[in-house]
């Protein structure tokens, strides 16, 4: 049965039925910040607030392999191949059932590869100076970034 992500409130659901029946997770965030020093954020049509782009590692993918998808996926972001992705840290969700773990990852070098529509999943994508981060966005994503910006180690928590 294909998930209709047109009805918000029956993928939430499906997500929170999830929760009750899978073990440990594992789930992807990238940063990626242009010349202009403006980080790409995403804005779901199933979850409120403004976040780093990622979702989960599909079976048989590595962590860098899934953030380069996602990225383009949910972005047009498109890794530079001459530039890896760096691993800023692994994150305990703190989200109850706490199974959920993250994998952050800073793109160094990228491109787009065009302007991301709207579709079923992602109602908005855009681009925004790092200290002045748009309404909504989430506590984590604000965490994850100063630490980028500020050099301070990762916390363990997301």
């Amino acid at each position: 049965m294909a998930l209709n992500l047109d009805r918000p409130w029956l993928y939430r659901l499906v997500m929170q039925a999830g929760l009750l029946t899978r073990g440990m997770t594992l789930g992807v965030r990238g940063v990626a910040i242009d010349a202009q020093d403006r980080v790409c954020l995403v804005r779901h049509t199933y979850l409120a607030g403004w976040h780093l782009p990622g979702g989960g590692i599909d079976p048989g993918e590595s962590a860098p392999e899934a953030m380069r998808r996602e990225f383009r996926e949910e972005a047009e972001i498109v890794v530079d191949p001459h530039a890896p992705l760096r691993l800023h840290g692994f994150f305990l969700s703190a989200r109850a059932p706490r199974r959920d773990h993250i994998a952050v990852y800073h793109a160094p070098a990228f491109a787009l590869a065009g302007p991301k529509r709207p579709d079923r999943e992602i109602a908005e994508t855009g681009f925004f100076p790092l200290d002045a981060l748009p309404e909504g966005t989430t506590r984590a994503t604000r965490e994850r970034l100063a630490e980028i910006r500020e050099g301070r180690p990762p916390a363990e928590i997301w």
